[in-house]
């Protein structure tokens, strides 16, 4: 099995968490240069991650984790469980959306309606997420967990959140932190 993608990515990252106990290569793209030849040469959807298992090719991270959890022999997510990936999946897309918009040299903080709902997006979803830790939704470390890690590490790498009134997610985040396999992925080693 071969995963590529980035180490900076919280796609990539959750895909590397799930899976920590399987042999596979994983291949470091610098997606916005000089891997971008090889990103397009394997998805045509320009995206990553992308998993190559023998002759097969998964090009999307809740593709691949489904594929990843049918050959480990685990049980479907719950439909409460493929909603909290969307939430997560929402936020993380318009977090991503701000970053490469600042990274294009444009103001993210203009009041401007696209710009505004993207905010708007995250901090609702990071404010129900937050209700859902507390409840003790992730209270178990599987893929939905390893997902809203990701995400909620990410936009503080990123600095991309304020995380005011939201401070158990940071401190989900801080109880799953020094696990082996997770401080083994952090971006800020990279």
């Amino acid at each position: 099995m071969k995963l590529i993608g980035s180490t900076t990515s919280p796609y990539v990252r959750r895909i590397r968490l799930l899976l920590a106990d399987n042999e596979y290569e994983f291949v470091n793209l610098d997606i916005y240069g000089e891997g971008r030849d090889e990103l397009r040469r394997h998805n045509p959807a320009l995206k990553i991650p992308m998993l190559i298992d023998g002759e097969q090719e998964v090009y999307d991270s809740r593709v691949i984790a489904r594929y990843i959890s049918e050959k480990q022999g685990l049980a479907p997510l719950s439909w409460d469980q493929e909603n909290q990936l969307t939430l997560i999946d929402a936020a993380n897309d318009s977090a991503v959306i701000l970053l490469l918009s600042s990274r294009s040299g444009i103001d993210t903080s203009e009041n401007l309606m696209f710009f505004n709902l993207q905010r708007e997006r995250i901090m609702m979803t990071m404010r129900t997420l937050a209700a859902m830790v507390d409840e003790g939704q992730f209270s178990h470390w599987n893929y939905p967990a390893m997902c809203l890690y990701s995400l909620v590490d990410w936009v503080d790498f990123r600095d991309l959140v304020d995380f005011t009134g939201v401070e158990s997610l940071l401190t989900f985040r801080d109880h799953h932190r020094d696990n082996g396999v997770v401080a083994g992925t952090d971006p800020r080693r990279s």
